[in-house]
């Protein structure tokens, strides 16, 4: 096939787009690892060795080393190297903790060498120069990438679903995307495919969105974009989300796709079961002094009870009762209608507001993990009644507990509070198809950087019950027939 000219410009760009995102994300890390090579040569060395003795070259190359494979592998564990694809301010959010975690590992170290604990001034300062440089590098640095980079033209294809909610959330990334075109799938497939071509040669659209359309109308379309190299974001179906996690098998000269009947191997379980135990005990010997603290300041406030307990489902829709520290009224669902908290809720008490901020209301769930009803990682569980709710909407909302419920997991790493239960199912499928040991730290590493970042603890609308408006169940119910 003959490669338009138009196309060999937008691969040479992205290209150079991967190269320049490489380049400026390097000068951020350099400038932050310079930054501590000066004050350990400055002053970190010789908290640990005398000035008499001083380390050698070879010393300080592997200090710094150290340091900035640290900071590098942490940096692109939490995203502060997703420069062009973040926001400004969760990019600089994203750094900065990558530093702070950086920096207090480093601490750690250099306290073990001194035998004794580091002398930490000299961090605060380093940590404070970082945090500047970080602020206004990545400023600077977002602005070159923007005026190299302008936003992805795209072309959206939709279906019988209205596309407002998916137009709102590209509009809120104006910096990365923006819709030129719409056009609905009930047009067909000669139409839609000459619109493609038409506007990818104009330069109006250099890629294409795949709405929520079946996937008898989508399967001719993504093909067409396959053949002439059109860049295509798709929205992915309950069916696409299984089959990411399928394992590749061939027979004879067939590919072969397997999805297994368990979730986790006999070996996972085992291991999954050893860290939560393990991790659950030694969490519970840290945070006692604080859980005290929170069942003091509840009882002292109005007398009730320090712990609610309520009816959640975890692993093959088995209920159980999960303990948190009470954050509300004694009275918050006298009208007994179960309902999720939303922003502003005028049922939570002054003390759940402080430690539902700093989610200190979960730690009783420590013993949730140990007696083996929840695991640290997992789709977090939900009321049975609420889970009802959902079921009759999407029947599939079931596969979430094909494991066992978590304290966090993919979903909360990934969406928000208030994410609709499509697409927290979606993205809890996403993390059950593809499970591994290293899934599970990478996510325990990440609910870090959820717990400090203002999203994760937003309430759902005032008018809703659930996390699902009564206005879009209509919506939800003629998902099924996009489904194909």
């Amino acid at each position: 096939m003959k490669i338009s000219t138009n196309e060999k410009r937008l691969r040479q760009r992205e290209t150079f787009k991967r190269l320049i995102n490489l380049g400026l994300t390097v000068v951020c890390l350099g400038l932050e690892i310079g930054i501590f090579a000066w004050h350990w040569i400055s002053y970190f060395q010789y908290s640990i060795v005398d000035e008499m003795r001083k380390y050698w070259f070879k010393g300080h190359l592997l200090e710094i080393s150290i340091y900035g494979a640290v900071l590098f592998f942490l940096s692109a564990m939490y995203g502060g190297m997703r420069l062009g694809y973040l926001k400004n301010v969760e990019l600089i959010f994203s750094q900065v903790f990558a530093t702070l975690i950086a920096n207090v590992m480093i601490y750690a170290e250099l306290s073990v060498m001194a035998f004794r604990l580091f002398v930490p001034d000299v961090f605060f300062l380093m940590m404070i120069e970082q945090t500047a440089v970080v602020i206004v590098y990545i400023n600077v640095a977002n602005r070159i990438y923007r005026s190299i980079f302008p936003p992805r033209k795209l072309l959206l294809i939709y279906g019988d679903r209205p596309a407002e909610n998916l137009l709102d959330k590209f509009e809120s990334r104006q910096d990365k995307y923006v819709v030129t075109r719409t056009i609905h799938i009930k047009e067909g497939f000669n139409k839609i495919s000459r619109v493609i071509l038409e506007t990818y040669e104009k330069d109006e659209c250099n890629a294409v969105v795949l709405g929520d359309i079946s996937v008898a109308d989508r399967t001719p379309l993504l093909k067409f974009c396959y053949l002439h190299s059109i860049r295509v974001y798709l929205l992915p179906k309950i069916t696409d989300v299984i089959l990411m996690g399928a394992e590749e098998l061939h027979i004879f000269d067939s590919p072969l796709l397997l999805t297994r009947e368990y979730s986790l191997s006999m070996e996972q379980r085992f291991v999954k079961r050893s860290i939560d135990v393990i991790c659950s005990l030694l969490l519970l010997v840290i945070a006692s002094p604080f859980m005290l603290i929170t069942a003091i300041a509840i009882k002292l406030y109005d007398g009730g009870p320090v712990l609610y307990r309520q009816v959640r489902c975890t692993l093959d829709q088995r209920e159980f009762f999960i303990l948190k520290f009470r954050s509300m009224r004694t009275d918050a669902e006298k009208d007994g209608v179960a309902r999720l908290a939303s922003k502003n809720d005028g049922r939570i008490t002054p003390v759940g507001k402080l430690i539902r901020k700093c989610r200190i209301d979960e730690l009783p769930q420590l013993f949730n993990i140990l007696k083996g009803d929840m695991s640290f990682i997992g789709p977090r569980p939900e009321r049975p009644e609420i889970i009802a709710q959902y079921v009759e909407v999407m029947p599939e909302f079931v596969y979430r507990m094909k494991v066992k419920a978590g304290l966090a997991g993919f979903a909360q790493v990934y969406g928000k509070y208030n994410t609709s239960p499509y697409d927290k199912l979606k993205l809890d499928l996403t993390y059950i198809e593809n499970y591994s040991i290293w899934l599970d730290i990478k996510l325990m590493l990440l609910t870090l950087k959820v717990l400090f970042w203002p999203d994760s603890t937003e309430g759902i609308e005032g008018e809703q019950i659930t996390a699902l408006r009564e206005e879009r169940q209509k919506e939800q119910r003629g998902r099924e027939d996009a489904e194909g």
